[in-house]
């Protein structure tokens, strides 16, 4: 089955954008131009690709054709930059998932290094280490950082390394909230900082600390620097990854809750098994910098 190109490239739109209608501003064309391409493809297709949901969503089997469409456009740009040389003006786009640790401290170095060299831009979608990969499977993205080691199908997946994370807290909160006692004894019924109701970092350490579902009241801070600085600032104690806390621990601004029961995020890379120059340079830009970054274990 083929589809025309400017078919491919208005799926991606309307999936990319949300809505028709912003599809239609992004490729200058009419809102009725682009429900006219994507039933066309449905059509082709003898199936429905897209829900007309708000925003867009594709269907199981519009994943499979928003894959292509990705994979069809990465390819075409590359081919137009080597045919062009440098005389061609073109940025390929690399869409991402990454979680939120990972972005606030070490994966946008691995970035950085690829811009050295490499025109591109980047589409990052943050998502927490354990979904990343759906957006994988979706076609949302080329590449994740994933705590899911089996590789999703059409993918390749290889071991970056572990984040380990430490129960914190301000030495004030110790004092308010714990008596003035580094632990875990008193630490079920206290206020606890969480990234969002998905986070179960914070949930799963203290169920195994008091042996059963936590009571505490909870913070939502979602974002990864206004976590750790809701912890230091005595919101609620909470999980941080060691990138984030050793500092601090050093110089007394937190204190250890647990120092002998750390815990650990194994995380990988998941990538499109495509022949892409970009993609194999973003790879290896972000494996060298978890060798690193990560612990090896």
């Amino acid at each position: 089955m083929r589809f025309q190109r400017d078919h491919l490239e208005t799926l991606l739109a309307a999936v990319d954008e949300g809505t028709f209608d912003a599809a239609a501003a992004r490729l200058n064309i009419t809102a009725s131009a682009v429900s006219q391409r994507v039933k066309a493809m449905e059509q082709a297709a003898g199936r429905i690709l897209l829900r007309r949901t708000t925003p867009i969503r594709p269907t199981a089997d519009g994943e499979v054709v928003v894959r292509h469409a990705r994979q069809a456009a990465l390819l075409e740009e590359e081919t137009a930059r080597a045919l062009a040389g440098t005389g061609h003006t073109g940025v390929p786009s690399i869409p991402l998932a990454v979680n939120a640790d990972s972005l606030a401290t070490w994966f946008l170095g691995a970035l950085a290094g690829v811009l050295d060299d490499t025109a591109v831009v980047f589409d990052l979608h943050r998502e927490d280490q354990d979904r990343t990969s759906d957006l994988l499977r979706s076609g949302t993205v080329m590449a994740a950082v994933t705590a899911e080691s089996a590789p999703v199908q059409g993918c390749s997946s290889v071991r970056l390394g572990t984040m380990r994370y430490h129960a914190v807290a301000s030495p004030d909160f110790v004092s308010r909230h714990l008596k003035g006692e580094a632990g875990t004894a008193g630490l079920d019924g206290v206020p606890l900082v969480d990234f969002d109701r998905q986070d179960s970092l914070q949930q799963a350490f203290l169920r195994t600390a008091v042996g059963h579902d936590p009571r505490s009241p909870r913070h939502y801070v979602p974002t990864s620097e206004d976590f750790a600085r809701a912890v230091r600032t005595g919101f609620g104690w909470g999980m941080l990854p060691e990138q984030q806390c050793l500092e601090d621990l050093a110089a007394g601004r937190l204190v250890a809750l647990a120092p002998e029961r750390p815990a650990s995020v194994e995380l990988h890379w998941q990538r499109w098994k495509l022949q892409s120059a970009v993609l194999d340079r973003v790879t290896a830009a972000v494996c060298a910098t978890a060798a690193r970054e990560l612990l090896q274990y």
